[in-house]
């Protein structure tokens, strides 16, 4: 093979086609490349094409053992600066991508015969695209499958099949939403305590026995317990019962995170400049950021899926105006579905002097800034693991998915967050925002949040679990295979 070298292994790398899965499999790729991978990274043709157009034609241009490559998501084309809807995504991938994946893998081989790249010698995707795990069957390889999000989430979707099986969804009609059925209390979760049905992951929250997302993860937990080898992005203090829960119920079952924090420490590389943001970034925040006082701004982020009403996002600004803090607010184009993103005159006159709004930033930049004092989420896993490390705590409102798990956990069993209602009242985010900031339970918060850091910090050193469990994922599963494609 001559240039590309005989004995180096060869990752192939495919994310779920949105931002928050693709953050964290960029980070685990760049880590992988540290450690002697070649590397070829696997976006949807949607997606690539929004990268390209937000970073410039040479974002994603890499080094020679870092490339990229692109699938269908089998949706139609699309020029829109904005996530796809989720279900119609999932029901896709599931159901077209498999042959495209296998072409590509095809194509990869050929290239190897040639002497173009390294054989592959492992599959590493997403754990909601677990069609990969067949696509790696029949090439032969080990199936990684990389769970980007909580280990609580991945037990909630486990027990989807136990809450059909006994009855509990999909729910009778729609007032159940309302009725407080959403608050009974689930017993023999593994893992889990005092759980309710409305801290599961919210997809359960249909009437329709043949709704998409139920049985795409259905689906998906079945094949899961196919796969060679789990990882999660998370560490074994934070979320240890989770991750005992999760060992006793599918393969070997590793927890590498959390992986920003390792890869931060990586010497830096032409890699340094790849990066995994959809939109483009905004850089005045951190001039305006360095005027503040430490701790005293509050930053405002709802993830990159999370849509609101234009009545919610009136009662949010107003909430966060009545403060009187300087606050930091990421406000998407796509924020409200279909319509353009705008605040109010008065609004405008009333925080001009402490109020600064971008479209998007570097939120690992904006979390670790010392003016940073507290943290408004959708509870995403990328936010609250990046707000965990930067010892942020945060003000919660989920929107969907297991959102609202890591609601749960963050603000009863970490002690880290406070809810929002999902009725938004300006009166309660004013008084949450305050709370945390400057109250004593803010105070209990900020340094639970203190504790944690410290703890994410040892588990990535070199004697700490994490990093254990990612060099025993590599010296014993990805370099040990000795059948490449």
């Amino acid at each position: 093979m001559g240039s590309v070298g005989e004995s180096k292994p060869h990752a192939v790398l495919l994310p779920y086609p949105a931002q928050g899965h693709i953050i964290p499999m960029t980070k685990l790729a760049k880590f992988l490349h540290f450690k002697g991978f070649h590397i070829t990274f696997v976006n949807s043709e949607f997606n690539h094409k929004r990268f390209l157009k937000s970073k410039g034609p040479n974002t994603l241009d890499g080094l020679p053992d870092f490339c990229y490559e692109t699938i269908p998501d089998g949706l139609p084309p699309s020029d829109a600066d904005a996530t796809q809807d989720i279900p119609s995504l999932c029901d896709s991938t599931s159901k077209t991508c498999l042959g495209p994946f296998l072409d590509l893998l095809a194509k990869l081989k050929d290239s190897a015969s040639k002497g173009l790249v390294p054989p592959v010698t492992c599959i590493i995707t997403d754990g909601v695209m677990t069609f990969s795990v067949k696509a790696a069957e029949i090439v032969g390889l080990p199936s990684v499958i990389f769970w980007t999000a909580s280990a609580c989430g991945f037990v909630g979707y486990s027990q989807y099949q136990n809450l059909v099986n006994k009855g509990l969804i999909p729910l009778k009609d729609e007032s159940y939403l309302t009725n407080g059925y959403l608050d009974t209390v689930l017993d023999g979760i593994p893992g889990m305590k005092d759980i309710r049905l409305r801290d599961i992951p919210s997809f359960i929250r249909t009437t329709d026995p043949n709704d998409i997302m139920v049985n795409f993860f259905l689906r998906g937990m079945e094949e899961a317990h196919k796969a060679s080898i789990i990882v999660i992005n998370t560490f074994e203090e934070f979320e240890r019962d989770a991750l005992e829960a999760l060992s006793r119920m599918f393969p070997p079952l590793y927890s590498i995170g959390p992986l920003h924090v390792l890869v931060n420490q990586i010497p830096e590389s032409k890699l340094a400049s790849i990066g995994s943001n959809l939109w483009k970034e905004d850089s005045f925040f951190l001039q305006w950021l360095d005027s503040r006082e430490p701790k005293s701004v509050f930053y405002v982020n709802y993830g990159s899926i999370t849509t609101m009403s234009a009545e919610q996002l009136v009662e949010f600004s107003w909430g966060l105006a009545n403060t009187k803090k300087p606050f930091l607010w990421v406000l998407r184009p796509d924020l409200i579905k279909g319509v353009s993103v705008t605040l109010s005159p008065e609004f405008a006159n009333e925080t001009k002097d402490r109020g600064l709004i971008v479209s998007w930033c570097s939120q690992e930049q904006v979390l670790n800034h010392p003016a940073i004092g507290g943290f408004l989420t959708h509870c995403g896993w990328n936010s609250t693991i990046e707000s965990v490390c930067a010892g942020v705590p945060m003000v919660c409102w989920p929107f969907f998915a297991e959102q609202q798990t890591n609601c749960r956990y963050a603000c009863t069993e970490w002690g880290i967050g406070m809810e929002v209602d999902p009725i938004v009242k300006r009166e309660e985010v004013e008084k949450l925002v305050n709370e945390l900031m400057e109250g004593e339970k803010g105070k209990k918060k900020k340094q639970k949040a203190m504790e944690w850091k410290k703890k994410a910090e040892e588990a990535i050193s070199t004697s700490g679990s994490s990093y254990k469990n990612l060099d025993t994922l590599i010296n014993e599963v990805l370099l040990k295979w000795k059948n490449p494609c």
